[in-house]
């Protein structure tokens, strides 16, 4: 079985995970570790519990994801995995990050690219990769079946959704994402978004004021 760990990083409050099970694999997603204490829990967590890192993705590129990973690839040796689609997204993040008056080193570029459909396989677990654009342009949220969970990056949050007034965002695309891609997965999903506590599918469907039963 898979445990999903977080941790909140960053002035942005970000949701980084780390995925792992009884092999001591793991996947880190969205490593937004942006101090020097930041990466320091990050990197004692991963030790202490014996783990090792297997992949690095990103959910997508904006500034607050993407803050540690050039200290997970260079620690770990790990390429960056993206989805093709978030590159222009990647490559604007230094002067994004000027823009907010928040200096970070700058990102890997991808060592390989991600598309919809393809399986994420580490350890004994398996997750779905599903695209799910809107919030960013090319952004992916990861499916795990037999554990019932999904790592939604900032699609889907607790009571709301993702931002859609950066460049890349559209805020129809991503109602169509959540509806047609994320709500079909079942009530019973776990949701792991990129900031916020996590919540459910079907809690969502009920409540959600943009995409909820009760949607204007």
């Amino acid at each position: 079985m898979a445990t999903v760990k977080s941790f909140v990083f960053s002035p942005f409050q970000e949701n980084t995970y780390i995925v792992y099970d009884d092999s001591k694999e793991c996947v880190i997603f969205d490593p937004g570790c942006y101090t020097q204490a930041e990466r320091d829990e990050l990197a004692n967590f991963i030790e202490t519990e014996k783990l090792k890192p297997v992949r690095l993705i990103n959910t997508h590129c904006h500034l607050d994801h993407i803050f540690g990973n050039r200290f997970v690839s260079e620690k770990y040796d790990l390429p960056l995995e993206i989805h093709q689609g978030e590159l222009p997204v990647l490559e604007a993040a230094p002067m994004v990050a000027k823009m907010y008056g928040v200096p970070m080193t700058a990102s890997p570029g991808p060592g390989a690219f991600i598309e919809e459909g393809d399986t994420i396989s580490f350890g004994n677990t398996s997750l779905t990769a599903i695209f799910t654009p809107g919030h960013s342009p090319a952004s992916l949220c990861f499916y795990c079946e037999k554990d019932a969970f999904l790592i939604a990056g900032d699609t889907l949050f607790y009571l709301s959704i993702g931002r859609t007034d950066l460049p890349g965002g559209d805020h129809l695309t991503l109602l169509q994402s959540i509806k047609e891609k994320i709500f079909p997965l079942g009530d019973d999903i776990t949701v792991y978004a990129g900031h916020m506590q996590p919540t459910t599918i079907g809690f969502e469907k009920i409540n959600n004021p943009f995409v909820g039963v009760n949607a204007q």
